[in-house]
């Protein structure tokens, strides 16, 4: 009887003893982890760029719409100006182009850019300039080729010109180059009433290879 009883009480213990604690356990995350691309859309280096917000955003004086650049512009010339894009290297009118005087400007507006002297002969393949006229050209981030550079364009107009590099170890007196597409230029030689050798590039200043 008494044995009986104390196997009642054990019972009666470990049914009320608390049970251990044990952790879930935890699922393994089988999914591969995401990895990150950023491959530079290199055929857009001779085609067009969304322009940036802030050039966006910029009020240039001269505010024409799409259309009206469409109609004073060539073809080319829209593209390159107004839809940001370039012209192939060594293609240019402006590429070996070096006067002694003169005065390279806007073939969109007019507005005087460039003088004859900033321009050096750097083997780029586009027009190179040292240094622009004071107020001339608007500089803006340019992120469009998965790479930081440094856009120019018209303060007149906003037209887009081409890019400036710093630091390339050239001897000019600012080490920069404005790398510039002569389809965005016209020239006129000191002393020319009229477009002097920008005559000869066709509809507002095209450049003919």
């Amino acid at each position: 009887m008494r044995s009986r009883f104390f196997r009642f009480l054990l019972t009666l213990s470990n049914l009320t003893r608390p049970t251990p604690f044990q952790a879930a356990p935890r699922l393994r995350n089988t999914a591969p982890p995401l990895k990150s691309m950023n491959i530079p859309f290199l055929s857009a280096l001779f085609g067009t760029s969304a322009p940036s917000s802030k050039n966006a955003m910029t009020s240039y004086p001269d505010q024409r719409t799409p259309d009206e650049w469409r109609a004073v512009l060539s073809p080319e010339q829209f593209r390159i100006l107004r839809e940001k894009g370039t012209e192939r290297p060594s293609s240019g009118a402006y590429d070996k182009h070096h006067p002694s005087a003169g005065t390279y400007a806007c073939a969109g507006c007019g507005a005087a850019l460039y003088e004859a002297r900033h321009k050096f002969a750097s083997g780029c393949g586009w027009p190179a300039y040292f240094d622009s006229l004071p107020g001339a050209v608007v500089r803006h981030e340019d992120r469009s080729l998965g790479m930081a550079r440094t856009e120019i364009v018209c303060a007149n107009c906003g037209g887009h010109l081409g890019h400036v590099f710093k630091g390339e170890g050239y001897d000019t007196p600012t080490d920069e180059r404005h790398c510039v597409n002569s389809v965005s230029l016209t020239f006129k030689e000191e002393g020319a009433e009229g477009g002097g050798e920008a005559g000869a590039e066709g509809k507002a200043g095209e450049s003919k290879v």
